[in-house]
């Protein structure tokens, strides 16, 4: 299947926000909007203007800073929350509207008419706002497919630019997503943007499944942050596109750690240890069949080149290190050659101390540990 260009929408300034607990200063919020333009990130959901006119003016804070990101906001599809759209200087709004049975019942209390009257009218009201409209189908991924098909249908009559189909709780894989978005394709003109949520950890690869089904634009936030498990990571997906689809989007991670620095600054969520390809342990090495490889070429274990996130491979020694990977680290730490042998009697108080410490010995220890082989050379070195 011939693929097509992507354009990143990233969310991490209204869903990234709606992490339990998190709440960024109007400060916090233009730094991570010049962070993500400075990638090439080039569009930003930069918040929900109905909330307050805190919010309204933090929008206009983002909105004077001139970015080369087109900037969108969301709201939900209600004549007072669309009117606050007004007059902020964005260029579109997400208008969210509840497409599927249960939504509309038991939230909404209204029926699948209304809904679709809804989309007619007030499509038109944000467009005589001179904003571009998104219209954002909200749970779409438990809605009835067929009305899916309506409602998108019903938006781009209405002069709708996109249709946003959100995963909401995160429960759809990516075979189904595939199927999902590969049909409105089919019946639609105008673009298709992918909502994801990570409730089951699918996000990313639901994400790209999008993609592969026809979608045009998909919405990240840094680190994958939102509500409840979060959403598509920027990373991941920048990533993904590229490695698994050949798709360039255009951002160039090489400075992500400055942004995913003052991220984990802003909103209190440190990133963990094991996340795919920011984490602290995403390129460390500890298994000696894999440090061994690596010193023989990197390409051996590296199926993502860490420079194209400003990182690099990290090698430390534990209980599932060799001998070459003992060498390397009294080479580098030390300046110390040692020999197979001389590796291979050290290797077992390695492993006795990672054993019992849970961490890598440092340079203090690594020295102290010649010393316990009789190394005639390690008082040299202490």
């Amino acid at each position: 299947m011939e693929l097509h260009q992507v354009t990143i929408n990233d969310t991490t300034l209204r869903d990234g926000e709606q992490s339990a607990g998190v709440a960024f200063s109007i400060e916090e919020k233009l730094a991570i909007a010049s962070g993500l333009d400075a990638l090439g990130v080039c569009e930003l959901e930069v918040g929900i203007p109905a909330m307050g006119e805190e919010e309204r003016e933090s929008i206009r804070s983002v909105v004077a800073l001139g970015l080369d990101a087109r900037l969108m906001v969301w709201t939900r599809m209600h004549p007072d929350d669309i009117a606050q759209c007004r007059g902020l200087g964005v260029d579109m709004v997400d208008l969210s509207i509840p497409v599927s049975d249960q939504q509309i019942a038991r939230k909404l209390g209204r029926d699948r008419d209304w809904v679709l009257g809804q989309i007619r009218r007030q499509v038109g009201v944000a467009q005589e706002m001179g904003l571009e409209v998104c219209v954002g189908a909200e749970d779409a991924s438990r809605a009835d497919p067929e009305f899916v098909w309506l409602a998108a249908e019903t938006a781009q009559a209405a002069g709708a630019r996109r249709f946003r189909f959100a995963d909401t709780l995160g429960l759809m894989d990516p075979f189904a997503v595939y199927e999902r978005i590969r049909d409105l394709r089919a019946i639609l003109d105008l673009e298709i943007e992918i909502h994801a949520h990570d409730d089951l950890g699918l996000a990313t690869a639901n994400t790209l499944a999008a993609v592969r089904g026809g979608a045009t634009h998909v919405n990240t936030t840094v680190h994958g942050i939102g509500e409840r498990a979060g959403n598509a990571a920027l990373e991941e997906v920048v990533m993904g596109l590229r490695h698994l689809h050949g798709i360039d989007s255009g951002i160039d991670l090489h400075e992500f750690a400055a942004l995913s620095c003052l991220v984990t600054q802003a909103s209190g969520r440190p990133v963990a240890w094991h996340k795919s390809l920011v984490g602290d342990g995403a390129f460390t090495h500890e298994a000696g069949i894999h440090v061994d490889g690596l010193i023989k070429d990197p390409l051996n274990y590296q199926g993502v080149d860490p420079a194209d996130i400003g990182r690099k491979h990290h090698l430390v020694l534990g209980k599932h290190s060799g001998r070459q990977a003992v060498r390397r680290a009294y080479a580098e730490l030390l300046r110390f050659d040692l020999d197979l042998d001389q590796a291979g009697r050290l290797l077992p108080l390695v492993r006795r101390f990672a054993t019992e410490t849970k961490r890598s010995p440092d340079t203090l220890e690594l020295i102290r540990f010649l010393a316990e082989i009789g190394h005639p050379q390690a008082a040299r070195v202490q």
